[in-house]
């Protein structure tokens, strides 16, 4: 097998077994980034000669005894992650220029257990989008292309779309995401991978720049179930520079892939079977309930009521948040800066040619519910609302374990197909925002195609710090789904 098709865990005991060192892995994911990034665009900033040294360091290491479980095994980081000396721009103007002298907990993990950044990857600027597609350094390309149609580019999901496309073409073997809204999950399941969002404060937020505190959580995207628990194992623990971080007990989450299935209780909402839902997904769902059952689960039908709600209810709390956080960018305190004759007319361009179309968007409809008049109308009541979401969740777990749901509404659509209604972009995220909202861990995996041969992803959902059995029911549908399927574009491929 071709270095760039690996996972993480063969990686490393293939590194361990001398069957290749670390600089001839890191440099085939270095070579790929520079024959296919130009086309994908899926990093902003390519740190190749750092990651080639950090390689030859990896290989003196693993010439050892006690090299870190990620030695020499070749990420790529979201360009949301504040990395040390690399610049770090959240896909924004106002931070195209800023190189933080600090590493966030979350890299700083990583990097302590021996991991290699190549690159770090673009998204949706601010992390807010659901297609890669606000991006001031451009969009990315999904690797995938629908059947009998070669030219069309195709979305990856937002807002960890470079991440997602980055580790479907083999251009690192695993990438960091940050879900707010569903951003791992989504462009996991368009982009034919695994991604995790852990529960909120099982990895620290310090060091990652904020879009809505109360959601935003980092989680791993990788190829396979194994590879992210191997990656969470090293991202997640508690941080006393986070007040939001937790300080729980940490589980053996590779040892919880192979963990027995036989007795656990696998809840179906009802209300996910929305309207309209394609058959393709309708019937992949299925599937899944159905593998589970052969797996020894006990499958229930469950409500969460409160549902139809989520969609609603995030798009008031997370631009509430998005306009508090963003205010510190004004050419002042933080960002870039437009110089005008007067302090208002500096602060206005400034913020004007610093933030896209979505986010200025954003802002002011954050900016419209915290105001005077409108505050306890809107931003209290979804508050309200979310506590109903969350109890809906721990109801459901006093009678299941995890639940099964499918990630999307539909697989990757193409660049421009829904792009130009707000509306329809929001929509996107019907099935993961609610697990957000509540704050429970969820993860989507690859299980089936499309009529057009494009990747379709279920999605698992826990009880709150429950991640090992999210990771066994993933890792239960991943066997039984046998996905092995991969892009046209990608390292190795045509």
């Amino acid at each position: 097998m071709m270095l760039t098709e690996l996972t993480i865990a063969a990686a490393h005991d293939g590194l361990r077994r001398r069957e290749f060192s670390a600089t001839e892995l890191v440099g085939a994911h270095v070579d790929a980034i520079g024959r296919l990034n130009g086309r994908l665009n899926a990093f902003i900033t390519v740190t190749s000669e750092q990651a080639l040294a950090a390689a030859k360091r990896a290989d003196d290491l693993l010439a050892g005894k006690d090299a870190p479980v990620l030695t020499g095994i070749p990420l790529g980081i979201k360009d949301l992650f504040c990395t040390n000396g690399v610049r770090t721009t959240a896909a924004s103007r106002m931070l195209e220029n800023f190189v933080p002298p600090y590493e966030s907990t979350v890299t700083a993990n990583l990097l302590r257990d021996g991991a290699v950044f190549v690159g770090k990857t673009n998204l949706d600027e601010f992390a807010m989008g659901s297609a890669n597609i606000t991006s001031a350094f451009g969009p990315v390309e999904n690797p995938w292309k629908r059947e009998g149609d070669a030219q069309t580019a195709l979305v990856p999901g937002g807002s960890s779309g470079g991440s997602a496309a980055a580790v479907a073409a083999g251009l690192a073997m695993g990438a960091t995401g940050t879900d707010t809204g569903g951003s791992i999950r989504q462009p996991a399941a368009y982009c034919g991978i695994v991604g995790l969002k852990p529960t909120y404060g099982r990895c620290s937020r310090w060091g990652t720049i904020a879009f809505a505190s109360s959601l935003d959580q980092a989680g791993p995207m990788a190829r396979t179930v194994e590879d992210c628990a191997i990656m969470l194992q090293s991202m997640a623990g508690f941080d006393p520079k986070d007040s939001t971080s937790v300080d729980h007990p940490l589980d053996d989450y590779r040892a919880a892939c192979s963990g027995s299935l036989k007795g656990m209780r696998v809840g179906i909402p009802r209300e996910y079977r929305v309207e309209g839902m394609p058959a393709e997904i309708e019937a992949s769902w299925e599937k899944g309930i159905e593998w589970l059952r052969e797996a020894g689960c006990e499958i229930v039908d469950v409500s969460l009521p409160h549902t139809k709600y989520g969609l609603a209810t995030y798009y008031i709390v997370a631009p509430a948040e998005c306009s508090s956080n963003l205010a510190r960018y004004d050419g002042v305190r933080f960002g870039r800066r437009v110089e005008a004759p007067t302090l208002d007319e500096m602060y206005e361009k400034t913020r004007r040619e610093g933030f896209g179309t979505e986010v200025r968007r954003r802002i002011m409809i954050g900016t419209y519910v915290l105001s005077a008049g409108y505050y306890d109308a809107y931003y209290l009541k979804a508050q309200k609302v979310r506590s109903l979401i969350r109890r809906d969740f721990t109801e459901a777990f006093e009678k299941v374990d995890v639940l099964l749901t499918p990630t999307a509404p539909s697989p990757a659509f193409a660049q421009g197909e829904k792009t130009d209604d707000p509306v329809q972009m929001y929509l996107n995220d019907v099935f993961t925002v609610p697990a957000s909202m509540a704050g429970m861990p969820a993860m989507s995996l690859p299980v089936g195609l499309s009529e057009r041969k494009l990747p379709l992803g279920l999605q698992v959902i826990g009880r709150p710090f429950d991640e090992k059995s999210v990771l066994a029911a993933g890792h239960a549908l991943e066997r039984a789904a046998g996905f092995t399927h991969r892009p046209s574009i990608r390292a190795e491929g045509v």
